[in-house]
């Protein structure tokens, strides 16, 4: 049934449409007129009625008229539809920068992409998230909330809410207009009482007093940003991380876990029994692809797996399960390890998760490499051989990101995690069911 109200609402003064759709009307009067007077069998008696007034109006001869009326009326109503849809197209797409081609490109085509679940935390899941949504919007980032230090830590103690760094980075990462999303959401207050806060720290905690708690806050700020995807905090309880190291000290805090010098054994949280969000289970039920990482291997991403449910979850998934190698090692939680020993610890931890594996093979420049020597961080080494013991594929991509950091490079790491994907679709083998393992009971 038509909405009477609505229809009006299109005649209302101001709307700047009316001329235009008079425009086209008329001009499809004089076309009508037009094809009359060059067939008149084609319209019976208004071709006779034309006849008559061409003879006394104009005397040019009935094909001429026709032929002129019908181009006027042709140019009347291309010219008055196109202009009434581009005013139209001014109020939803009030930025004249970007091309209508792109907007439609990134609201359909992408639509179409793969269903892909990125778990992880840190800069590592928004450097992958600022590549992939230029593959598809059918993104769900997982975010660990974890983080006990900075913005987010002061936050998370003065107001009881998850920490919201992390998220913040997903959502700027997602953004339809992601270089000015970033400058204005990562703006940090360097004097007053604000000082070292984050803008869009801020800003998601103001909404979770509006929007009915931390997940509604991360729903509304998406609106906002019009983000491609969907970002979800794993639980939202406020639990803690705790390591156990090698020389069996127990650690408490995300920061002091990273500060210390100590190997770490385990990761474990408090509470254990944390629910997931359910839309976190769903979005892994349904995906084509699930990516761990890249980032910090303790405290970004298997925090996220032993939430209760998740790796349970993952591992009932037929789809394809890539982990992303960090480039270089991370003193405190990773130093000295392998491609292998990074692995190994997810399955240490939930067991076989992991199908395959992406690892940077792309020479580091020498400056940058006695850099992070020097803080006790080097190059990951892959040593294929363990790899293969542990039943994981490995594939080689150059993805360094040419800086005065070593970090990946978004568009190298969607281009390689996308080539995998659709690689993968045919060549994995179907994995039996496998056992999870579960960690030691939390103390």
């Amino acid at each position: 049934m038509v909405n009477l109200a609505s229809l009006w609402k299109w005649l209302a003064p101001g709307m700047n449409i009316k001329r235009w759709l008079l425009l086209a009307l008329a001009g499809m009067l004089l076309l009508g007129l037009g094809l009359a007077l060059l067939d008149r069998g084609l319209v019976g008696l208004m071709g006779t009625a034309m006849d008559w007034l061409t003879d006394r109006l104009t005397g040019l001869p009935h094909w001429l008229t026709g032929l002129l009326l019908s181009l006027l009326g042709l140019g009347m109503l291309g010219g008055g539809l196109l202009t009434a849809f581009k005013s139209v197209m001014t109020v939803i797409r009030p930025d004249p920068s970007e091309r209508l081609v792109e907007t439609i490109y990134h609201h359909r085509s992408l639509k179409r992409g793969p269903k892909v679940v990125a778990i992880g935390g840190g800069t590592g899941l928004s450097c992958l998230l600022k590549g992939i949504k230029e593959y598809t919007s059918n993104i769900t980032a997982i975010v660990t909330v974890t983080d006990d230090g900075g913005s987010s830590g002061r936050l998370r103690e003065d107001m009881g809410i998850l920490p919201p760094g992390d998220i913040r980075n997903c959502l700027v990462a997602l953004a339809d207009k992601e270089s000015l999303m970033e400058e204005v959401l990562q703006y940090r207050f360097d004097s007053g009482q604000l000082a070292g806060h984050n803008l869009g720290n801020l800003l998601l905690a103001g909404l979770h007093n509006v929007s009915g708690g931390f997940d509604g806050a991360v729903r509304a700020l998406s609106k906002v940003l019009a983000i491609r995807g969907q970002v979800l905090p794993v639980t939202l309880e406020n639990v803690v991380l705790g390591a156990e190291l090698a020389d069996r000290a127990l650690v408490y805090g995300e920061c002091n876990i990273s500060a210390s010098r100590t190997p770490i054994k385990r990761v474990f949280l408090q509470p254990a029994r944390c629910r997931p969000l359910p839309e976190a289970l769903a979005a892994i039920q349904e995906a084509d692809l699930i990516i761990l990482g890249p980032g910090s291997l303790y405290t970004s991403v298997i925090p996220n797996l032993l939430v209760q449910g998740m790796a349970e979850a993952i591992s009932n998934s037929p789809a394809p399960k890539l982990y992303i190698c960090n480039i270089m090692t991370q003193p405190g939680e990773t130093q000295g390890y392998t491609a292998a020993d990074h692995v190994q610890a997810i399955f240490d931890h939930v067991g076989p998760l992991v199908d395959l594996v992406l690892v940077n093979c792309e020479p580091i420049p020498g400056r940058l490499l006695k850099k992070y020597r020097d803080k006790g961080a080097a190059p990951v080494k892959v040593d294929s051989a363990a790899l293969a013991k542990l039943g994981v594929q490995i594939r080689y991509k150059y993805l360094v990101q040419h800086s005065n950091l070593v970090r990946h490079q978004p568009e190298k790491l969607a281009r390689a995690v996308m080539e995998i994907y659709y690689g993968s679709k045919t060549a994995l083998l179907e994995r039996a069911p496998v056992k999870i393992y579960r960690p030691a009971r939390q103390r």
